[in-house]
């Protein structure tokens, strides 16, 4: 048994033993993160210089790229730089701020879907009132208030985990995550777990409610209205929906494997299934609303044309 305050860095023990097939992992891991990187630089780029783009939909958007951008790089360079090594640890000091940084990712996550389903709930239940009680300024309000409530949360949470005394520095995982750490604690958790209940609720329990609440409200105006008009609120809302679901099937996949034993899962689906909200909904969500989202891919398409036009000259 090792006492917490000798414990300096922590074992990520789930990577094994990788031997020469690193470099083929490392190749993987490096072009998913530059396609993350890309995809969602390239989304927040053509929000930002196309000004019939600055309304509360895509201030929204683009604030769920930058926090994918933020998750993804809270796991991507210290994955990419454990994979090269052989021996797959993290120092103390960044297993907390990977902690803090993967928590407040996924609620931030949860709280941006949130609002962008209030948003939909608007304009399609007020259109004509939208742009009064959604106005840009509110929008931005709304995110700050989001950042800065989830960030000093969290940061309080994760200095109660810091001063848990330990009786390991194993971490079954290829990142660092509170359970894990719980799991690893000599002493009684039963406040933390409590916190844990309280921020779990806060995090997902009031985005969710808000969720279903103006889901409801939109199904309800759609079973009286026309068909024309069921079938623009689906165009309206099918990209959230995707997103939603593709990140609660991720949370999800990483509650199971954290929680259960998944020892007759092969090795390769269990770390998957580990890392899939860091992966899945950041490379797919602007992927999906640059499809699906007539003005972003109309934006896009003009501002490469404009590009070949000028380097043509």
């Amino acid at each position: 048994m090792e006492n917490s305050s000798h414990i300096t860095s922590f074992i990520l023990a789930a990577f094994g033993e990788i031997g020469q097939i690193r470099y083929f992992y490392f190749t993987i891991t490096l072009v998913v993160y530059g396609a993350i990187i890309v995809a969602n630089s390239l989304l927040i780029a053509v929000i930002s210089v196309e000004r019939t783009l600055h309304e509360p939909m895509y201030f929204f958007l683009c604030a769920l790229s930058a926090n994918e951008l933020y998750g993804s790089t809270a796991l991507f360079p210290s994955l990419l730089v454990n994979i090269l090594k052989d021996i797959q640890e993290i120092s103390k000091l960044n297993c907390f701020l990977q902690i803090f940084c993967l928590h407040t990712y996924g609620s931030i996550e949860f709280s941006d879907l949130a609002v962008m389903a209030y948003d939909r709930y608007v304009s399609i239940c007020y259109p004509l009132h939208y742009s009064r009680i959604m106005t840009p300024t509110k929008a931005c309000a709304f995110l700050m208030l989001i950042w800065v409530f989830i960030l000093a949360r969290f940061a309080v949470t994760v200095l109660l985990i810091a001063r848990l005394p330990l009786c390991g520095n194993i971490v079954e995982k290829v990142y660092c995550d509170s359970y894990s750490l719980f799991r690893l604690a000599c002493t009684d958790t039963t406040v933390n777990s409590v916190l844990g209940l309280l921020t779990m609720f806060l995090s997902v329990g009031l985005p969710l409610f808000l969720i279903f609440y103006s889901y409801a409200k939109i199904l309800r105006i759609c079973l009286k209205s026309s068909r024309e008009s069921q079938v623009k609120a689906l165009n309206t809302c099918s990209s959230h929906l995707v997103c939603l679901v593709n990140f609660s099937v991720g949370c999800l996949f990483e509650i199971i494997q954290s929680r259960f034993n998944m020892s007759k899962i092969p090795y390769e689906a269990r770390i998957l299934l580990s890392v899939y909200f860091l992966i899945l909904p950041p490379l797919l969500n602007p992927i999906v609303y640059g499809v699906r989202i007539s003005k972003i891919r109309t934006t896009f398409t003009k501002i490469i044309i404009h590009k070949k036009i000028r380097s043509s000259l």
